[in-house]
């Protein structure tokens, strides 16, 4: 763990938490070139047994990995014996996108918390990015917030650091919007938190949940939303409004566009239907012929043969 410098403090976290309650105690005491492929396979099934969902066994699994990787680096095993074992399949789950109507009745029932629901709603700023956006990094004119920084809790307390991907972005603003983030900000220092708690402390989204969130949600037929979804319902709003994949994935600050495609690719579906109005719509023009001439159609073998 001292050599992993590069890791954010929730991600650090995360890993001890996971070696402190499954790795050590069942592969502590066990030498790394005593670790076989079968004794990592009956781990992962015994986690599994024990009730452990799919995506927590996968979890523990890849940082017992990460261990004999290090130890294959440091020259103490050949190969890396956890390589190869199957793992449970991640159950599919269904997200959840919100319209225009439904995020206007959301933001409305949440009371004080309006302006930060609109703002993850239409810019897909995580929580953690929304948490520490600062009125400095905020330009009302341009329509612009830059996001140079992200909220993280480690062991109950509030970590600042940078956002997921270590890259900053710059996301667009709807007009609309920026008159609530105004009033958001208004006689705030350029350094003040945009959005707090009553008290003016960091929001936390538990007590975001607890004190507003989850009753409003409910209350416009919405049980169960989490802050979260309203990132997927940005990520909508912007597909249907007509933005392509690399503009989508530089609003939410994803690592690759493969990575947007790979999550919300299936929002695209109806644009196949556009392609095909657009090709009807090209093919209507004055001059373009509406069958083949009589006589011109080659089959297929005989062009590729020459005959």
């Amino acid at each position: 763990m001292a050599t992993r410098v590069h890791l954010k403090p929730t991600t650090v976290a995360s890993y001890e938490a996971a070696l402190r309650s499954r790795v050590l105690p069942r592969w502590g005491s066990v030498p790394v070139a005593r670790v076989t492929h079968g004794d990592v396979a009956a781990w992962v099934a015994e986690l599994r047994a024990e009730g452990l969902s799919a995506g927590r066994v996968r979890y523990c699994f890849a940082v017992l990995r990460m261990v004999l990787d290090a130890a294959i680096r440091d020259g103490r095993l050949a190969r890396n014996p956890a390589a190869g074992v199957e793992l449970p399949r991640l159950a599919e789950t269904e997200r959840r996108y919100l319209t225009h109507g439904q995020v206007s009745a959301l933001a409305e029932a949440c009371g004080p918390y309006r302006a930060l629901v609109l703002t993850l709603a239409y810019t897909g700023l995580r929580w953690g990015e929304a948490a520490a956006l600062r009125v400095r990094r905020v330009d009302p004119l341009r329509g612009r917030i830059a996001v140079v920084e992200a909220m993280t809790e480690v062991h109950g307390r509030a970590v600042f650091g940078t956002p997921k991907t270590h890259a900053h972005r710059s996301v667009p603003v709807p007009r609309f919007l920026r008159n609530e983030l105004a009033a958001a900000m208004a006689g705030k220092e350029p350094e003040d938190l945009v959005f707090t708690s009553a008290r003016g402390a960091v929001l936390r989204v538990g007590n975001v949940r607890r004190r507003g969130f989850d009753a409003g949600a409910h209350s416009v037929g919405l049980d169960g939303l989490r802050p979260h979804e309203l990132r997927h319902t940005a990520a909508s709003l912007a597909i249907a409004s007509g933005a392509n994949v690399k503009a989508v994935q530089r609003m939410l600050g994803h690592a690759s566009a493969t990575l947007t495609w790979d999550r919300y690719g299936h929002l695209y579906e109806d644009d196949l239907d556009a392609v095909a109005e657009r090709l009807d719509a090209a093919a209507a023009h004055p001059g373009v012929p509406r069958v083949c001439p009589e006589g011109r159609v080659v089959p297929l073998t005989q062009r590729e043969t020459g005959t």
